[in-house]
């Protein structure tokens, strides 16, 4: 069970949104290298960036503040990346940088072909962001709800060679409510590739929660707020998940 520190990132700081509303911000580091760099040495194994005003504006915004992250991590660890991905040769830029893996949310619904040249371009460098609100489908920064079905949806980018799937509850995101493990785990059964959980982890009892799952497919989630604002221990969840997966 793999659990990893979010970074995103708005105006170069690093900072969290509630429901994914950019009118509700909490700045946490106006160095994000520095928030990076504390995560490895705590033991990240990954981290996950968020451009979110790439995400909104539909092209990278934050570059000089990702760079700085790569920069002064120095590969130590993998990156995955998402946030105003449109095209095939911003992917490649990212990935030239030493960005692990690229996250494509919102282009992948309004253009499932750039998805598909995306998959077949970059083998295992693609993950799709699959946000949902009482599973229908978010895009453009979670400011407008789709008709497509989640499920359908994530069969398809399945089929299209994903690595993985990450799902988040806009819900619960930010809110510290507790993780939506039906909708995720029914997601997991659902495809063969892994899916990680985002939005509304608060506390260990989710992470055994998100471990009692994993045959389910769950194989990690995405941590927020709960790290941040201290009601989650990054170090003894990690080391609860590396327990119970064992």
């Amino acid at each position: 069970m793999l659990l990893i520190p979010a970074i995103d990132l708005k105006d170069g700081q690093c900072v969290r949104l509630r429901q994914g509303k950019l009118d509700n911000v909490t700045i946490f580091s106006e160095e994000p290298h520095l928030m990076a760099l504390d995560w490895c040495n705590k033991g990240a194994k990954r981290l996950h960036i968020v451009d979110l005003d790439g995400a909104v504006s539909g092209k990278p915004k934050n570059n000089i503040a990702i760079k700085n992250i790569i920069k002064n991590i120095d590969n130590e660890i993998p990156i995955q990346l998402g946030g105003g991905i449109r095209e095939l040769n911003t992917i490649e830029y990212y990935l030239d940088l030493g960005i692990s893996y690229i996250i494509i949310g919102t282009a992948a619904i309004k253009n499932p072909g750039f998805l598909h040249d995306a998959c077949a371009a970059f083998p295992g460098k693609i993950i799709v962001g699959l946000d949902a609100n009482n599973d229908k489908i978010a895009i453009d920064g979670w400011s407008k709800l789709t008709r497509h079905n989640i499920l359908d949806i994530a069969k398809k980018f399945e089929d299209y060679g994903c690595e993985a799937i990450i799902y988040t509850d806009i819900s619960r995101d930010g809110m510290l409510s507790g993780v939506n493990i039906e909708s995720t785990s029914k997601l997991a059964k659902h495809v063969k590739i892994p899916v990680f959980a985002s939005g509304g982890i608060v506390n260990l009892d989710d992470i055994k929660l998100l471990c009692s799952a994993k045959d389910d497919g769950i194989s990690g989630a995405i941590l927020g707020r709960s790290v941040y604002e201290g009601t989650l221990n990054f170090q003894e969840a990690q080391k609860l998940a590396d327990d119970l997966s064992k």
